[in-house]
């Protein structure tokens, strides 16, 4: 009744402006105006995140690093490190596990906090700012099991590999849990102290996009809205559901594997000549959620590197033994065909990193002159009302929180210096090899490159820490030479390049997060570096944990190839050694793969959107070159699925495929922990389920009828 009452009421107000609208053509204009701007308001309104949270009081940076956060995190980084590891140990190809992170870190603290309500103990409420440190600091951790080079060069230093190359220089230094943890410790920190006085510049003032920072940002402030925190307990309850199956079926599939080619990973799907040449499904669920995270691009080049590789080349090859290299050569020697695998794959690699390096650096190039020209861009900002009055609400509130909490430069300069000074005088005990004065290069260096990788990843989400650590191995390595420890020395300051920009980038990733969140350059800062602590002691441990239970890891068809490993060892003996080492023809096919990445690269950039989605990329593709395509199989699959979901239900296939990967991801992931405490253990499974072919399935029934 006194609802009717009111809407006839301003029906009746409505009418008489109407009329007095018409007498009063100025008076209607007007009208219209304060209407029109009154909609700009509420539509700013809506659209603005911080006006959400508006009401909730931001806590001080000090409550935002709280101990449950951490505790979580340890665990969450435990979990990761197990995940990152074993995709290093594979195949090296490694998808972002940022929403992963953010999404268990809501689940775990949500769920303890809301127990604690209920027992009327919960002093302090979990804040969108813990969300963001929790996910920092794991991904922080997880992130040292790929730039320690567990799969790459630091594993690329051991004997095992050094003996899989079939090389003449017998250079290796052996995995040690003391020298690793200590070498990480060194050189893991220098790269967040290189790039802390930059964040106001790279942030603020020229408002880098950071997608991977951006995006995780979106996602925490989403969950903790009442209609982001339902679906993040349905997308958790998914993760969960997947993560079982995941588990369940790596452990069902274990009891098939007591011996070697054994087991479901064995299975001949498209036949024997098909398997014989690395084509079949092998049931990893690791892969299929890979293949639903990554873009269907990655996954149909890694699929047509498969079918160029080992479907054309290698058996064309392979017909030349006798011509192109010697028919007594054992099939795992690289003056054989092996070699055509590792260096062409090389070749591959190397192009596609120079041309994205350069791409990169013009980029940073150009853009820097194009902000550094507008004398009004530096600074935008002080923190000052005046400073911030054509900002946004949302801008507004970000700006004042991400300049309250300063990290002084001094402090950056200082530990850079200390870390770098401790650094010089540690090393070379480490690393014989690796002289003191490489290492000043390196450090001089390094901050410049720091700098461009976080600046690139800014604009284009692309980290080239990798293509750094190249560069550092062919210098370094040649600078030294064969006979003073050229191999070691170059992989050696790969690592210490390659850590130095990979967190550079990452920490800056997470600056941009906590802008958007409102978290604390501080607690940033703090979480990131917790997070490396504990990723140098974790993953050490984990890699150890996978070294003393396969005997077999890092050789070729083996559950763990470590592909990267041979690679990145085979870079630094080419840096010393030239190219007389290779089999005949093969480098002439190197300058035609390494030209032919540049040129797909330059199609690619040219082409229009339409056009350049369709194009493979040269990297993806390298990666099967070595090792097969098994897991090509895999990803396509989990591409196939998404494709079909996407089709039947986009929305839904939008708010659950992620969850679902990160499922399967991660229960087959943590599977090999027990499987590697079992095998330490001498725990063997039970059964050998192998495929034979008739023939060789007749002889064996002959063999064994008495």
């Amino acid at each position: 009744m006194d609802r009717n009452g009111r809407d006839q009421r301003n029906m009746g107000e409505e009418e008489e402006e109407d009329k007095r609208d018409e007498l009063d053509p100025n008076q209607k204009s007007k009208r219209a105006r304060e209407d029109n701007q009154q909609g700009l308001v509420m539509a700013e309104e809506s659209m603005s995140v911080e006006r959400i949270f508006e009401a909730q009081e931001v806590p001080s940076w000090q409550n935002q690093l709280t101990v449950r956060a951490f505790v979580v995190s340890f665990g969450l980084s435990v979990l990761f490190t197990f995940i990152v590891m074993k995709l290093n140990l594979t195949t090296g190809i490694i998808p972002s596990l940022n929403v992963s992170a953010g999404l268990l870190g809501f689940f775990f603290v949500k769920s303890w906090t809301k127990l604690l309500e209920k027992s009327g103990w919960l002093k302090q409420p979990f804040t969108r700012q813990e969300n963001t440190v929790i996910q920092t600091c794991v991904v922080a951790s997880s992130g040292i099991a790929f730039s320690g080079g567990f799969g790459s060069y630091l594993f690329g230093l051991s004997q095992r590999i050094s003996q899989l190359s079939s090389d003449d220089i017998n250079e290796f230094k052996n995995p040690s849990l003391g020298w690793i943890i200590g070498f990480l410790f060194i050189v893991s920190f220098l790269g967040l102290f290189s790039v802390v006085p930059l964040r106001k510049i790279m942030i603020i003032d020229f408002k880098l996009t950071y997608p991977s920072g951006t995006a995780t940002a979106h996602l925490i402030n989403s969950f903790h809205t009442p209609r982001g925190a339902k679906l993040a307990k349905k997308q958790v309850r998914t993760l969960g559901k997947f993560f079982s199956f995941s588990f369940l079926w790596g452990f069902f599939q274990w009891f098939f594997t007591a011996g070697d080619d054994c087991g479901f990973v064995s299975f001949p799907t498209f036949g024997l000549e098909a398997y014989k040449n690395k084509f079949y499904f092998d049931f990893s669920a690791t892969y299929v959620g890979v293949g639903m995270i990554c873009p269907y691009i990655i996954n149909i080049s890694v699929l047509l590197g498969g079918i160029l590789s080992w479907g054309l080349m290698w058996p064309l090859i392979e017909k030349k033994r006798g011509d192109w290299f010697s028919a007594e050569l054992p099939l795992s020697s690289f003056h054989g065909l092996q070699g055509y695998k590792v260096f062409i794959s090389i070749a591959l690699i190397l192009g596609d990193g120079i041309y994205n390096f350069v791409k990169v650096l013009a980029t940073t190039l150009i853009g820097l002159h194009r902000q550094l020209k507008k004398r009004d861009v530096i600074p935008v900002s002080d923190g000052s009302p005046s400073s911030l009055s054509d900002l946004s609400f949302d801008d507004k509130r970000r700006t004042q929180r991400f300049l309250k909490d300063q990290i002084p430069s001094w402090f950056a300069v200082g530990g850079y210096v200390a870390i770098a000074a401790v650094s010089i005088a540690t090393l070379p005990h480490i690393f014989s090899q690796l002289k003191w004065y490489y290492i000043i290069v390196i450090y001089v260096i390094a901050p410049v490159l720091a700098f461009c990788n976080a600046y690139g990843s800014g604009l284009t989400d692309w980290s080239l820490a990798s293509t750094y650590g190249k560069l550092a191995i062919f210098t370094i390595g040649a600078w030294a030479g064969a006979a003073h420890g050229g191999v070691i020395a170059g992989l050696a300051a790969c690592g210490v390049m390659m850590n130095i920009v990979s967190t550079a980038s990452d920490l800056m990733q997470d600056f941009k997060t906590g802008y958007l969140t409102l978290s604390s350059p501080r607690s940033m800062f703090v979480s990131q570096v917790v997070g490396t602590a504990m990723g140098c002691v974790i993953s050490p441990c984990v890699f150890w944990l996978f070294y003393k239970a396969f005997d077999d890891l890092g050789q070729l068809g083996s559950a763990y190839p470590a592909p990267y490993a041979t690679v990145y060892r085979n870079m630094a003996l080419l840096a010393v050694e030239g190219f007389s080492s290779l089999p005949k023809n093969c480098l002439s096919l190197c300058y035609g793969f390494f030209a032919a990445a540049i040129v797909i690269n330059l199609i690619r950039d040219l082409s229009g959107k339409k056009v350049s989605q369709y194009i493979p990329i040269p990297m993806a593709m390298a990666i099967p070159f070595y090792i097969g395509s098994y897991f090509a199989i895999d990803m396509c699959l989990g591409s196939l699925i998404l494709f079909v979901w996407e089709k039947i239900n986009k929305a839904k296939a939008d708010a659950f495929a992620p969850a679902v990967a990160s499922g399967l991801i991660c229960g087959d992931g943590i599977w090999t922990l027990p499987s590697s405490i079992l095998a330490l253990f001498g725990v063997k499974p039970p059964i050998c389920m192998k495929f034979l072919s008739r023939t060789t399935n007749v002889k064996v029934d002959k063999f064994l009828t008495p």
